[in-house]
């Protein structure tokens, strides 16, 4: 899904949401260019995101009239599939949460719904690179941030803290540097 030609439509929309004045609610929030950008991606054809960024139509509208307001949005077709460990997602996120920011809740209901893609979830997202992840998290969820102290890949490192809250351990190593496996977790993402 991501490719050169989708490139254009990406940034002229990052550009057009970005230039257009930020509300209070949005004036200093770290997350609007962040927002802007998984908007934008979207709308480019990449990530696997519903129109409404998985936050329902009526949060959807609030956050555009707060961060982008006056600009319009192309249509986003994607439906992607329900995934039973939302909640579960959205919890871990919210419970590291770094409480700064109001739109830390919209981060973490994007976050849980694009773990349902099938890409590395920087590409679900959106995203131009996994820098913008990366940067997503330490300003959102420090803590997970701080605890994925190997760089592993953030849909596994994700689903790794879930499970081992839940007690279940699905690593067939006694650590990640024995695993067989391990070139899956902390290889370079493309």
């Amino acid at each position: 899904m991501n490719g050169p030609d989708r490139f254009p439509v990406r940034l002229a929309l990052l550009t057009g949401l970005l230039a257009a004045p930020a509300t209070r609610v949005a004036a200093n929030d770290p997350n609007r260019p962040l927002l802007a950008s998984i908007i934008a991606g979207q709308a480019g054809g990449n990530g696997c995101l519903p129109g409404d960024l998985g936050l329902g139509a009526a949060c959807f509208a609030q956050l555009c009239a707060d961060y982008f307001p006056g600009v319009e949005l192309p249509q986003i077709s994607n439906t992607p599939e329900k995934i039973p460990e939302w909640a579960d997602l959205q919890k871990l996120l919210l419970d590291h949460r770094a409480r700064e920011f109001r739109s830390e809740l919209l981060m973490a209901n994007i976050v849980a719904s694009a773990c349902a893609g099938r890409d590395h979830l920087w590409q679900d997202l959106g995203f131009a690179s996994r820098d913008e992840l990366t940067r997503l998290m330490w300003i959102n969820f420090p803590g997970l941030a701080r605890a994925n102290t190997g760089d592993m890949k953030w849909k596994k490192f994700l689903y790794r803290q879930f499970c081992s809250s839940e007690g279940i351990y699905v690593c067939p190593a006694p650590s990640c540097g024995v695993c067989k496996d391990y070139a899956k977790c902390f290889g370079p993402e493309n």
